[in-house]
């Protein structure tokens, strides 16, 4: 294609026809009617490109404006965990005795008190210690009656002084094993006097039952693990968190943290951390976060929370109305003014709301305080829609 060359003639009448051409607009078109008169190419003519993200509206006094402001708070995190007994608090119960047990008087989630009944056990242990327990009675009867004859006949200088030590040293051990043979059965909960094969294993501490091992008809063996029942005083709970690697540097050992239940939404409670992971998930790459919690009752093991983790360091944040706040494109924008009638959008990074007024939510950067935006974000967007 051949390359067309206008007259001059022409190339003026266009640069008059051009009023917006001014300054150094008008020069280049000059330049470029010159440059077609000597036969070479035309200098390319760049004319700006609108913003996007400005808009100009007629009335912008329609729009009420807010000043963001500044908020001190402390560095916040939050996470998800699960409620799990402390292990410190979790208390086995011990049965001292091996057996078969012939009744079961608490089971899996009883609140029970300290000394409660909870199982009965038949046991060999129990007649083999009345057994050796009368045995022991029977010798120390034995012992008693030969020192007593072996006391008259030294009086009468019958035997030596040997003898009558070696009568009270039997005398002695005999005592020794009636008094061992006693604490046996009483250790297993028996009364020496009221000959029982049956065993009474009662609660050590007051708290919930939250393992059973046994059932009616089982056998139990004597200091053996799983332990029969494992009694958890639920006073105070761990609650549990996975934190991502990424956020560990805002939880330290001593932080503050609120927890949230999934069944009692309207209540917080207060905790404390008290340990950080060493080992990391290798899958999700997240350490275990634990905090040590009172438990007012309501807090049940396995149930789902929400932490929130509140650093020992203030940090400002830029607080502006909550309605301020465009979400698009699972993006945040606000509204700020510009001269000559016009908007601006400009992106944030939006933060949460303010517990103590809703209507009024964080901006975590992107807009510094002193800067106005439109409190109504939404209706604007609707306005430049139309």
């Amino acid at each position: 294609m051949k390359n067309t060359v206008l007259p001059v003639s022409i190339l003026l009448g266009l640069i008059a026809s051009l009023p917006v051409l001014t300054g150094c607009g008008r020069a280049r078109a000059q330049a470029a009617a010159e440059a077609a008169t000597a036969g070479l190419p035309p200098e390319a003519l760049v004319v700006p490109g609108a913003d996007p993200a400005l808009f100009a509206v007629d009335h912008p006094e329609q729009f009420p404006l807010a000043a963001a402001t500044e908020r001190a708070a402390t560095s916040e995190l939050v996470v998800t965990g699960s409620v799990t007994p402390d292990v410190s608090r979790n208390i086995p119960v011990v049965s001292l005795a091996s057996g078969r047990v012939m009744a079961v008087h608490a089971r899996l989630g009883d609140t029970v008190k300290k000394g409660q009944l909870l199982l009965i056990v038949r046991s060999d242990d129990v007649s083999g210690g009345y057994s050796n327990y009368r045995k022991a009675l029977a010798d120390e009867v034995l012992a008693r009656t030969q020192l007593e004859r072996a006391k008259d006949l030294f009086e009468h200088g019958a035997i030596a002084l040997n003898d009558l030590q070696v009568a009270q040293d039997t005398e002695d051990k005999a005592k020794v094993d009636v008094e061992t043979m006693s604490e046996h059965l009483r250790l297993l909960g028996n009364d020496p006097e009221k000959p029982n094969h049956m065993v009474e294993i009662q609660a050590p501490a007051s708290g919930v039952i939250t393992d059973q091992q046994v059932t009616t008809g089982s056998a139990v063996q004597a200091f053996n693990t799983p332990s029969p029942f494992t009694i958890s005083d639920l006073s105070a709970i761990w609650v549990v968190c996975d934190v991502f690697e990424n956020d560990l540097a805002n939880v330290h050992i001593g932080d503050t943290a609120e927890i949230s239940l999934n069944a009692y939404p309207d209540r917080v409670f207060k905790g404390r951390v008290s340990n950080i992971g060493a080992v990391l998930d290798p899958n999700i790459r997240t350490a275990k976060v634990r905090i040590e919690v009172e438990n007012p009752g309501i807090m049940r093991l396995g149930m789902f929370v929400r932490a929130t983790f509140r650093g020992q360091t203030r940090q400002t944040h830029t607080i502006i109305p909550a309605s301020a706040v465009l979400r698009m494109h699972d993006r945040d924008f606000v509204f700020v003014p510009e001269p000559d009638k016009k908007f601006r959008r400009l992106e944030v990074v939006g933060g949460d709301l303010l517990p103590d007024n809703t209507e009024l939510q964080e901006i975590r950067s992107g807009l510094a305080p002193g800067q106005q935006v439109v409190t109504n974000a939404l209706v604007l967007d609707h306005v430049l829609a139309q």
